[in-house]
């Protein structure tokens, strides 16, 4: 497959390993899902509105080993936590809020701590979100979920990465043939339906949809998405694609999305601003999203939002012309344009979306002024992880140690909490979620 360097054949057959091992089976039997994080270059913070968003997937993600049980059991094991998650894909899955119970996750009779069980949640969450549109399972997986060391709580959509990674493998095992569009839908019942997050489509779109050297777009109002491919001569898309590669600068902060409630409240702030404006344009009954919004409508009115419902209305509309005009700079090859928009979407996350911890904010900044760098932001939802950027490939490595230098100058307590191997790593485009 064209610029393939990740999983490389030494990381495929540890996995595989590991399963032939737990599953006393042979490691040629062994399926392994490939499934990339994602970078949001620009449509920051307006999936969730409707708005059109982009995305390209790197090559670092997720990989999870299995072989199909011979029956409905479901055993699992990560290279990143500890313990194994057990259940059957007969048993009726619920909404995790309601299988929570003084700190404790029911199973099937069987009571266990939280914190032991909690790594399987998406796992279940897959089972709930296929039960959920009446496929009946029959086929249970053993398995082994690893993804790239360092990266777990990075803002690069590992939730949406090893939810898919899930569906996929439950879906092969039981010969499910299921769309991408589908598996969109699927994974946003496991992270709206199953854990209650208030996010939208736009990692799931990305890591089932994107092909390599090609910039994803997605209009999350009418679903309708494409893959822009840089409109030049194959030697020149060649030549581009050669010509930069992506940063991902670790910050040290770790938290849950669901623990903060930041997040949900930006979401509710933005529903509110549409309130307000569909309601001064005589479109009340329209659903309150900033999408419903026409761009007049929110140019004859927006005097008529409060500073705070203001700021996130401006953040919405900007971005959402940031993302036109980058489709269009990706397209004609132009880099430095791109990246500028870049740095102009993270800047707008900062002053309008109000997201960012200071020492994020200071990340951003440090990559911005960092040799090479066309442009920069943050990456996720800017309460945590990491920053990315786009850079001149000659410079890549000197702009990773600038980085990593400056950094480490303003938040040495974060900074040696990463290993130095991983806090600021080079990476290149990726391809789609697959099964191999």
């Amino acid at each position: 497959m064209e610029g393939v360097s990740w999983p490389s054949e030494e990381e495929l057959d540890r996995v595989r390993k590991v399963v032939a091992e737990m599953a006393g089976r042979n490691s040629k039997e062994v399926r392994v899902v490939v499934s990339p994080y994602r970078i949001c270059p620009l449509g920051a913070h307006i999936d969730h509105q409707g708005g059109v968003v982009s995305a390209v997937t790197v090559n670092k993600g997720i990989l999870l080993g299995f072989i199909p049980s011979g029956d409905s059991q479901v055993l699992l094991q990560s290279g990143q936590f500890k313990g194994e998650v057990r259940f059957r894909v007969d048993e009726i899955q619920h909404p995790r809020h309601s299988a929570l119970k003084n700190d404790k996750i029911i199973t099937n009779g069987s009571s266990k701590s939280k914190e032991e069980c909690d790594w399987g949640r998406y796992a279940r969450g897959a089972l709930y979100a296929l039960q959920s549109r009446e496929n009946h399972l029959s086929q249970g997986i053993i398995g082994f979920i690893n993804g790239s060391e360092g990266l777990d709580s990075s803002g690069l959509s590992s939730s949406a990465a090893t939810g898919i990674a899930y569906l996929l493998a439950l879906e092969n095992a039981n010969n499910l043939t299921v769309s991408p569009m589908e598996n969109i839908e699927y994974d946003r019942l496991i992270e709206n339906g199953y854990l209650g997050l208030r996010n939208g489509i736009l990692d799931q779109s990305a890591i089932l949809l994107s092909s390599y050297g090609c910039l994803t777009f997605m209009n999350c109002k009418t679903k309708e998405h494409k893959v822009v491919r840089p409109k030049l001569l194959k030697n020149q898309e060649a030549d581009m694609l050669k010509s930069f590669k992506i940063l991902l600068a670790l910050s040290g902060l770790k938290h849950a999305l669901t623990n903060n409630p930041g997040y949900n409240n930006r979401v509710a702030e933005c529903e509110e601003a549409a309130r307000v404006l569909l309601h001064a344009s005589g479109n009340d009954k329209l659903e309150p999203l900033l999408s419903n919004v026409e761009p007049e409508a929110y140019e004859a009115h927006k005097g008529k939002l409060e500073a705070t419902l203001a700021r996130r209305a401006e953040h919405y509309f900007s971005e959402n012309m940031r993302v036109i005009k980058g489709l269009e700079a990706w397209a004609s090859g132009n880099l430095e344009d791109f990246g500028k928009l870049i740095t102009s979407s993270g800047l707008s996350s900062i002053k309008n979306y109000e997201c960012g911890a200071e020492p994020l904010i200071q990340l951003y900044e440090i990559l911005v002024r960092a040799p090479g760098v066309y442009g920069a932001r943050f990456s996720g939802a800017g309460f945590r992880g990491c920053c990315i950027a786009f850079v001149d490939a000659s410079r890549a490595v000197e702009a990773a140690s600038f980085v990593r230098d400056e950094y480490y100058k303003l938040q040495p307590a974060l900074a040696s909490q990463i290993n130095p191997d991983n806090a600021v790593l080079i990476c290149e485009a990726g391809h789609s979620a697959r099964v191999l």
